[in-house]
């Protein structure tokens, strides 16, 4: 599969753009108006895996930008899944309504190419609960990317409604399983409101990335305590 930089010569695109391990657009080229058919590859309840505390998942079908080794692969397609129902609305609604679920995580697919369906979603989500739950979104721009004149206005919309934004193409040079919430190292974990009031990218404040894997660890305590016992 040839990949392509349809952008090619731009600057200040983010961490490590244009890359070879995936597609780069030009400002406006994709859209949801254009490339989005409000279809859902998934949706799951109750994780810890999408983002800070117990959280529900939104996996949205289509993604242009094809990262090599991508682990979504099946549902870059954007006819995949099925299709986005007022009865799926409900359900998100109702399991974020239980105390102990702490947000939305909006993933895919390409969330910000299927802002047709996730905008009234999280416009809803905010004026029912406010910023009492918050919401997260994976997407495969950069922040500098999306701030560039010529994006379509949809996507900083939708923006504005995310607490967090992990953003960037997965790159498979650059993989770090230690990584938290994310799964190379050019990938950003970015708080969304305090981005906007700074003009340029604001980490999450609560990032803590591992230094070495638990099981390395314990690998280690064990072999030393059998080696005191010889």
């Amino acid at each position: 599969m040839a990949l392509h930089d349809f952008a090619a010569g731009e600057a200040n695109r983010g961490p490590f753009i244009p890359t070879r391990h995936a597609n780069n657009p030009r400002a406006g080229q994709w859209t949801s108006a254009k490339m989005s058919h409000n279809m859902v590859a998934d949706y799951k309840r109750f994780l810890m895996t999408d983002g800070e505390g117990i959280r529900c998942s939104l996996y949205v079908s289509g993604c242009p930008f094809h990262c090599d080794e991508c682990y979504n692969a099946s549902i870059w397609d954007f006819r995949a899944g099925h299709e986005y129902t007022d009865k799926l609305e409900q359900q998100i609604i109702d399991d974020l309504a239980l105390p102990y679920v702490q947000g939305l995580t909006l993933l895919g697919g390409e969330p910000l190419l299927n802002t047709g369906m996730l905008l009234p979603l999280v416009r809803r989500i905010r004026r029912e609960f406010g910023h009492d739950k918050d919401i997260w979104c994976w997407t495969g721009y950069t922040w500098e990317e999306l701030m560039r004149p010529g994006e379509s206005s949809d996507k900083l919309d939708l923006l504005r409604e995310i607490d967090i934004l992990v953003d960037g193409r997965y790159m498979k040079d650059l993989h770090d399983s230690l990584l938290q919430f994310r799964g190379s190292s050019n990938q950003r974990i970015i708080d969304v409101p305090a981005s906007l009031a700074a003009g340029e990218p604001v980490l999450w404040s609560k990032l803590h990335d591992q230094e070495r894997f638990i099981p390395e660890i314990y690998g280690k305590e064990r072999s030393a305590g059998e080696g005191d016992a010889s």
